[in-house]
């Protein structure tokens, strides 16, 4: 994996730079009419006991929960960058500058997926209840050690940007609006991963083998945190469905749905990080052997 350094991940940050009003708001407004999510995470293809339009109507919540749940973890990785910044300030300046980029990218994105949950309720007609509140969660990640919350974003940031050039980009089935917010989010978030896996090593340098230890132990608890929280999503969504829709699901029915899409949430945010190439080559460069270990726990979340 190439070194990255903060003076490139800087330059390159500063080249993509938008603005949230030049996204969302307007005459850019979403259409219900065509689906949010590559089916490779919505997977609605196995609801056979829905209509088409039934499935187009669940992937487009998982599209709405997909964004919310981004706008979640920034809301820790936010405070988290500022921590990690803000000992050397008086240091690289290229540093000090590529990590206050970080954060600031990252409020202007909290901000952006606020506005799409409003312009989806407003859009969707049916308000879809969500896991939280952030703040909580945030602060449940940050008791954590540094280095295994800076773990659990690098995860992040790496399946952001399989999410996007992987299933995304080339995806012309997907409603131009929630494309072109996925499309400017993977721009800034490729600069983030670079930073966060600046940020990992040098945490990493700092550690004790047990310290090491702890991060990867805390790591995977916060990834069963998640899991258990994907699950309630995964309820949230049922019932906006049923709202939305006015069809009350079968006992049987409900157990396929949320059997479904809870696993589709792992594959989505857990699965897809944890077996990124670039991630794996981080862990096991702070933990030799870590890769395998890793490879055992993934199909889990396949």
């Amino acid at each position: 994996m190439k070194q990255f350094t903060y003076e490139e991940t800087l330059a390159a940050s500063q080249k993509v730079h938008w603005e949230v009003d030049d996204l969302i708001g307007g005459d850019k407004t979403l259409n219900f009419s065509m689906p949010f999510m590559p089916e490779t995470f919505a997977r609605v293809e196995p609801l056979t006991f829905m209509t088409p339009r039934e499935q187009m109507i669940v992937n487009q919540i998982r599209g709405h929960g997909y964004l919310y749940v981004f706008g979640l973890v920034e809301e820790f990785i936010l405070p988290f960058v500022m921590d990690h910044a803000r000992p050397q300030l008086d240091g690289d300046d290229y540093r000090v500058r590529a990590l206050l980029q970080f954060a600031s990218e990252e409020a202007k994105h909290i901000h952006l997926f606020k506005m799409f949950r409003r312009d989806f309720i407003d859009g969707f007609g049916t308000d879809c209840d969500v896991i939280g509140p952030p703040s909580a969660i945030a602060e449940a990640v940050m008791g954590n050690h540094p280095l295994a919350i800076a773990m659990l974003i690098l995860q992040i940031e790496w399946m952001t940007q399989a999410h996007y050039v992987e299933s995304v980009r080339d995806d012309q089935t997907l409603d131009p609006q929630f494309k072109s917010l996925l499309k400017h989010h993977w721009m800034e978030e490729a600069q983030h991963a670079k930073l966060d896996t600046l940020m990992v090593e040098a945490l990493a340098e700092t550690c004790t083998p047990s310290e090491i230890d702890t991060a990867f132990q805390q790591y995977m608890e916060m990834g069963a945190m998640f899991d258990a929280g994907f699950g309630q999503q995964v309820e949230f969504d049922l019932d906006c469905f049923q709202r939305a829709t006015g069809r009350m699901l079968t006992e049987a029915e409900r157990t396929a749905y949320v059997s479904v899409q809870h696993q589709a949430m792992r594959w989505t945010f857990l699965g897809t990080g944890m077996i990124h190439p670039n991630f794996l080559a981080t862990v096991d460069l702070i933990k030799p052997g870590a890769r395998d270990e890793f490879a055992k726990v993934a199909p889990a979340f396949c």
